[in-house]
C-alpha cells in the first residue's frame, strides 16, 4: 500500500492508536499532520516520527476551525482523540459525562464538519466495543461509542464521495491506561488476555493497521469493523 503524495491528518495523533496510525501513514509515503491538545507532548511525538504538529483542542469550535484552516485541503482524516471519564451511572459526575461526550462524540462531529476533505478521500472515526458489549460503570463511554458508529454511517451518505468508516477497538494496551497502578494494570490485562481467543490484548498497531486499511480501500464506506481479539464471540 502507498499513500505517496497524500495529506493525512490524525487528530489525537500524539500517542497510542493515533501515533501508531500517523507512523504507519508516514511509512506509506504520506504527508502527515498530527494534532492534539498538549503542545509539548505533540512536539515530542512529531519529532519522533518526523511529521508536522499542530496543537488543537477538539472540544473547542474555534480551535478545530483553526486547525483545518492551517491544514488546507486534505486527503484523509483520522479521529482518535478522546477524553473519557466514567463511573457508576447513578453517581458519575455530570461534568465528567459532558466531558466524555465533548471529547469523543462532539469532537468527532466538529472535525467532520470542518475538515476540507477532497473527493475520494476518507474520514475514519474510532469508537470502542463497549458500544455493543457494555460493562458496568461505563454507560457514558458505551453511549458515546454507539453515537460515533451511528454518525459514521450517516456521514457516509452526507459527505459522499468522501468515504466515512469507523474502527471499534476492544481492550488495547495504550497510554490511556497509564493512570493505573502498574501492577494492577498488568494483572487486569493478563486476565483479559486469558479470556480472548487470540490470547492477548491489542496494541496500538493492531488498530492502526485497520484504520489504514480503510484509508486505502476506495470501496469501503459506511463500515464499522470491531477489532477486539474475539471478545464479541468469546
Amino acid at each position: 500500500m502507498s499513500l505517496a503524495g497524500k495529506k493525512v491528518v490524525v487528530v489525537g495523533g500524539s500517542s497510542g492508536i493515533g501515533l501508531a496510525t500517523a507512523a504507519m501513514a508516514k511509512a506509506q509515503g504520506a504527508e502527515v499532520i498530527i494534532a492534539s491538545r498538549s503542545a509539548e507532548k505533540l512536539k515530542a511525538a512529531a519529532a519522533k516520527i518526523g511529521v508536522t504538529a499542530i496543537a488543537a483542542d477538539v472540544t473547542n469550535d474555534d480551535s478545530v476551525v483553526d486547525l483545518f484552516r492551517e491544514c488546507g485541503p486534505v486527503d484523509h482524516v483520522v479521529v482518535t482523540a478522546a477524553q473519557l471519564k466514567s463511573g457508576p451511572f447513578k453517581t458519575v459526575a455530570m461534568d465528567d459525562v459532558r466531558l466524555t461526550m465533548e471529547g469523543k462524540f462532539w469532537g468527532a462531529w466538529r472535525v467532520a464538519r470542518t475538515a476540507n476533505i477532497m473527493a475520494g478521500g476518507s474520514l475514519t472515526l474510532v469508537s470502542g466495543f463497549l458500544s455493543v458489549r457494555p460493562r458496568p460503570n461505563s454507560a457514558i463511554v458505551g453511549a458515546a461509542n454507539g453515537a460515533i458508529e451511528s454518525l459514521a454511517r450517516s456521514l457516509a451518505l452526507e459527505l459522499a464521495p468522501v468515504r466515512v468508516n469507523c474502527v471499534s477497538p476492544g481492550i488495547i494496551d495504550t497510554p490511556i491506561r497509564a493512570g493505573m497502578e502498574e501492577a494492577a494494570r498488568v494483572d487486569m490485562l493478563r486476565k483479559i488476555a486469558a479470556g480472548l481467543p487470540v490470547g492477548r490484548v491489542g496494541v496500538a498497531e493492531d488498530i492502526a493497521g485497520q484504520i489504514l486499511a480503510f484509508v486505502n480501500n476506495g470501496f469501503a464506506t459506511g463500515s464499522i469493523v470491531y477489532i477486539d481479539g474475539g471478545a464479541l464471540v468469546a
